[in-house]
């Protein structure tokens, strides 16, 4: 039985994408004219996914994810973190050499990067 505490983010976390088979098994219910919440309770996933599912079939024909729009980030996760932990380290290295140090591990021309992301974690100077 579905419950109202369950939390969002233990049934389907933020960024998980959902398989090629329960888009299709959205899409399967929907044309068997089952309600938005009556999917959503089957498979375990949000209404909004399902709804954005079935708008999306509705007006491109399709289920597939679809290019994102923007460029792409330079800095991964683990980039940030392997950032945060060279500045805890040694607090007196500058962007530049910290950008270096990272492009010789890493492999990317990072300089600017490194700094708007120094400063997106609050260390200055």
């Amino acid at each position: 039985m579905h419950t109202a505490s369950t939390n969002i983010c233990e049934r389907m976390g933020r960024s998980q994408e959902l398989s090629d088979f329960k888009h299709g098994t959205v899409i399967d219910c929907h044309l068997c004219n089952k309600s938005i919440h009556d999917i959503s309770w089957l498979l375990n996933i949000p209404q909004s996914a399902v709804s954005g599912i079935i708008t999306k079939w509705k007006q491109l024909g399709t289920t597939a994810t679809q290019p994102q729009s923007g460029r792409p980030r330079k800095m991964t996760e683990r980039g940030q973190c392997m950032l945060k932990r060279r500045v805890r380290r040694s607090h007196q290295l500058s962007a530049e050499s910290i950008a270096k140090d990272l492009q010789t591990s890493c492999g990317l021309q990072i300089s600017t990067t490194v700094h708007t992301e120094l400063h997106g974690m609050d260390f200055h100077g």
